[in-house]
């Protein structure tokens, strides 16, 4: 049996669940005009509303017989009254039980045949890791189950669902054919050719298919939510771990394919790890109930007879018959029995060091025999293929700058326009690096004409910096103005003789954001941020200053980042080649300032954000005065990268227990 599916990759307005409902409704439309009309149309994990609400969910959240009737009417809408039968897989946020869920709602929607809802899924496994906190606001479904369907059987997956491999597993076992994948997965890593989750993705659904011969269809959501993006990249894949259509990256898209059912006993029959699984599952299903209850398996291979193995085995029964004291005592001989383990192993590691196995020695390498050793009968000694050590001097802060400029693009895109409805913007455009990587990225985005750059110098600047603001102006040919702000600061600055140069380049700083929002104010446009992320963790930025823009591309680009994005982009090399600097007081460089170069500091930066300890990083070659120094910037600035700090006296405290992120 053929079967035709479309997935609908969509960027949901935040919150918004009338507007992309309406949404759905032209794509319902469209679907009229294929020439084959999808069986199935899928939509991604909660793709009429938005995935990050957080407190928002409680408001966006409908039942799933709301939600069927909402899809029913937008269908007949779109496709008339006459409309064919659709079955179609939607995510959403769910009112069940006086709870809340996240959801998928399989549903078959139109007239000729008895329309309803199959099957809802409740999303099993919720991620409350890094920027994830579902615990918090949904609940956790209890169960995977495949369904039947007019065409044949069918399992829903949700996201977290899909990275445990049970689940696909659960799904196979219970006959589904089609195991539909629903997430919203935003994209991290800038390393390869796609971010490292959507190959992360590629890998599970491959996983999926091919280990139990179903077809898998993925449908990802697009845009971006608070900076958080979602590439896309949906797929359906064959039961051979074959791709059958991928969508774009960062667009919207229609994806369709026609699959064959009767592929199924073909794939599964060439590869029969679904078949092995049934067989031996009664004898896996008690070691897993075993394993549950804690218990330790009683193994055949370790001298015991199987008169003595079911002897142990009516020992353990009673042991756990009369009370849990054994675990206990286990636990304290397991504790007890580590002096042992590491005798043991020194012992086998002095062994193999001494070749007491007629083996050569660990520590020998490739290039011979080792001296005393019998000589070799089979001819040359293996090649060894060792990994290279650990070298503190590896640029592990490289990009893929082509994707990094894609990805920022659209980021500015929806941040800008999509999500705050504006469609030209302001950015203080210094001469350096970062300013004017941020206008080459603008100019893209919105088109020059759409991007004006202030220059804003005080008397003591550079010359040089004007210049090579210029060289961008002239460039990109977006709109420019130039500001002197030197009156104004020193117009305060008379007020206090005895102004250091630190506080006169904080009045500096502040004076060019109130001309940036004065200017955005007057014309109606967006000021954008130019920091980058080693400058925002060393808290090297005037406090409600230079942070005080609301969009900001490159802030979590470390500043080696923004050079090797920059060179891509085809910055003036001049820019691209000075010594960074704020041009605050005359002469002055950031890395004289550190006390350590940008290279040095994103390397250590890198290892410390992902929790390696100080010792470690001396331990791989760092040095420890170089780490430390770093550490006390990060440690020591964390105050600057938060809101201001408000004391919690209510149940309804802003930040805390009052989190609404639908509100901009």
């Amino acid at each position: 049996m053929e079967l035709t599916i479309a997935i609908a990759q969509l960027k949901p307005r935040k919150g918004d669940y009338a507007a992309n409902l309406a949404r759905l409704g032209e794509v319902f439309a469209q679907l009229g005009g294929l020439e084959r009309r999808p069986d199935v149309l899928v939509l991604a994990e909660t793709a009429l509303t938005g995935y990050f609400l957080e407190g928002g969910v409680r408001e966006v959240a409908r039942t799933a017989e709301e939600l069927f009737a909402d899809l029913q009417r937008t269908y007949l809408a779109a496709r008339g009254e006459a409309a064919p039968p659709l079955d179609v897989v939607v995510g959403f946020y769910e009112r069940h039980r006086d709870r809340f869920y996240n959801s998928a709602l399989y549903a078959t929607l139109g007239g000729r045949r008895p329309s309803g809802i199959l099957h809802v899924h409740r999303k099993v496994f919720l991620p409350s890791y890094g920027v994830f906190d579902e615990q918090r606001f949904v609940e956790a479904g209890r169960q995977i189950a495949a369904f039947d369907t007019a065409w044949g059987r069918a399992a829903i997956l949700i996201c977290e669902d899909a990275w445990h491999s049970l689940s696909g597993t659960i799904a196979a076992l219970d006959g589904a054919q089609v195991v539909f994948v629903v997430s919203a997965s935003p994209a991290r890593g800038t390393y390869g050719a796609v971010p490292d989750n959507v190959e992360h993705w590629q890998d599970l659904v491959h996983r999926i298919s091919d280990e139990h011969g179903v077809y898998t269809a993925l449908a990802q959501l697009v845009g971006f939510e608070g900076g958080k993006g979602f590439p896309g990249a949906s797929l359906i894949m064959g039961p051979r771990g074959d791709v059958r259509v991928a969508g774009p990256l960062w667009d919207e898209a229609l994806i369709t394919a026609t699959i064959d059912l009767e592929e199924l006993p073909l794939a599964r029959a060439d590869l029969t790890l679904l078949a092995d699984l049934e067989t031996m599952l009664p004898h896996l299903q008690s070691e897993l109930e075993r394993t549950r209850r804690g218990e330790r398996a009683a193994v055949s291979w370790d001298g015991l007879g199987r008169a003595e193995d079911r002897e142990l085995r009516t020992q353990n029964q009673e042991l756990r018959a009369e009370n849990r004291e054994p675990r206990t005592q286990n636990q304290e001989l397991r504790a007890e029995n580590r002096e042992p383990r590491t005798q043991n192993q020194e012992l086998r590691s002095g062994d193999w060091e001494r070749g007491g196995s007629g083996l050569p020695s660990a520590r020998h390498s490739a290039g011979g025999a080792p001296s005393g050793s019998p000589a070799l009968v089979f001819g040359s000694p293996l090649p060894v293929f060792a990994a290279r050590p650990f070298d503190p001097e590896d640029p592990v802060t490289l990009l893929n700058p082509e994707l990094v400029r894609r990805w920022l693009v659209e980021f500015l895109r929806d941040e800008v326009t999509r999500r705050r409805g504006f469609r030209q913007v302001v950015v203080g455009l210094s001469g350096g690096v970062d300013s004017a990587l941020t206008t080459y990225l603008c100019a893209e985005a919105f088109g020059p004409s759409n991007v004006l750059a202030i220059r804003m110098p005080y008397r003591t600047s550079s010359r040089e910096s004007l210049e090579h603001a210029q060289l961008v102006i002239d460039a990109l040919g977006v709109r420019s103005m130039t500001v002197d702000i030197s009156d104004a600061v020193d117009g305060y600055a008379k007020l206090d003789p005895e102004m250091d140069a630190r506080r006169k380049g904080n009045i500096m700083a502040r004076m060019r954001m109130i001309v940036l929002f004065d200017q955005s104010q007057k014309l109606g446009t967006i000021p954008i941020g130019t920091g980058n992320k080693t400058e925002r963790l060393f808290g090297y930025y005037t406090w409600h200053a230079d942070d005080s823009p609301p969009v900001n591309p490159l802030g979590d680009l470390y500043k080696t980042q923004v050079w090797q994005l920059a060179r891509h982009m085809g910055v003036p090399e001049p820019i691209v080649e000075k010594p960074a600097s704020a041009d605050l007081v005359v002469g002055q460089t950031d890395e004289a300032d550190f006390g350590i170069s940008y290279a040095k500091a994103d390397r250590i930066l890198h290892f410390l954000l992902q929790g390696y300890s100080v010792e470690r990083l001396v331990a791989l070659g760092f040095e420890r005065d170089e780490v430390l120094l770093v550490k006390r910037r990060v440690d020591g600035t964390h105050w600057k990268r938060r809101l201001p700090s408000t004391a919690m006296l209510s149940q309804t405290a802003i930040g805390e227990y009052y989190l609404r992120p639908v509100d901009y």
